[in-house]
């Protein structure tokens, strides 16, 4: 089940209780994110604490940058037997463009373009090294295009799922304790 941003909106203004849980990674929760809303990363989430944040609560959306990885976590707490899950259809940028509130902090490089810089780096290098050293290098480039062939057929991408581990991508105003993560 999905939610419009400003259906949501209207909800948490009448009172009614509403647990956020974004599944973004730290960096980009502390880049931008819906007040309120508590993070919790989709590698690193829990089923127990999700349902312990939404305790009391009518509903736990659950939210990331355009859906896809609110939809995974959808799925994975589904199956965890998490019940009452509502998706925030299009994610913060769906909040954001209905003119919505949201908090601020450091700027950070989207996981989604940092998969793009990463594979466009390999490519370019398996081609300079192909053509320059030896052509065994062209495989690289080879490997990186049937991986993201793979990742646009399936919607899971390795190299997300890599990079999101990554300590720049662990940086934020947030403090993580166990699974999850709290402002």
């Amino acid at each position: 089940m999905k939610i419009q941003a400003t259906q949501l909106n209207a909800e948490i203004q009448s009172g009614k209780p509403v647990s956020l849980i974004d599944v973004r990674t730290p960096a980009e929760h502390g880049e931008v994110h819906i007040p309120g809303s508590q993070l919790m990363p989709l590698d690193r989430l829990d089923a127990d604490a999700v349902k312990s944040a939404a305790s009391g609560a009518g509903q736990c959306v659950l939210i990331c940058r355009s859906g896809k990885r609110a939809e995974q976590a959808y799925q994975k707490l589904h199956a965890a037997g998490c019940g009452n899950l509502v998706i925030l259809d299009g994610g913060v940028a769906a909040w954001e463009s209905a003119g919505l509130p949201v908090e601020r902090g450091a700027k950070a490089v989207s996981l989604e373009r940092q998969v793009r810089i990463a594979a466009g780096s390999l490519v370019l290098l398996g081609v300079i090294l192909g053509t320059w050293v030896h052509p065994g290098f062209y495989g690289l480039s080879a490997f990186v295009g049937t991986g993201l062939v793979f990742a646009g057929v399936t919607d899971w991408c390795g190299m997300a799922m890599v990079l999101a581990k990554m300590p720049w991508n662990q940086r934020s105003g947030t403090k993580c304790v166990g699974n999850s993560c709290a402002i």
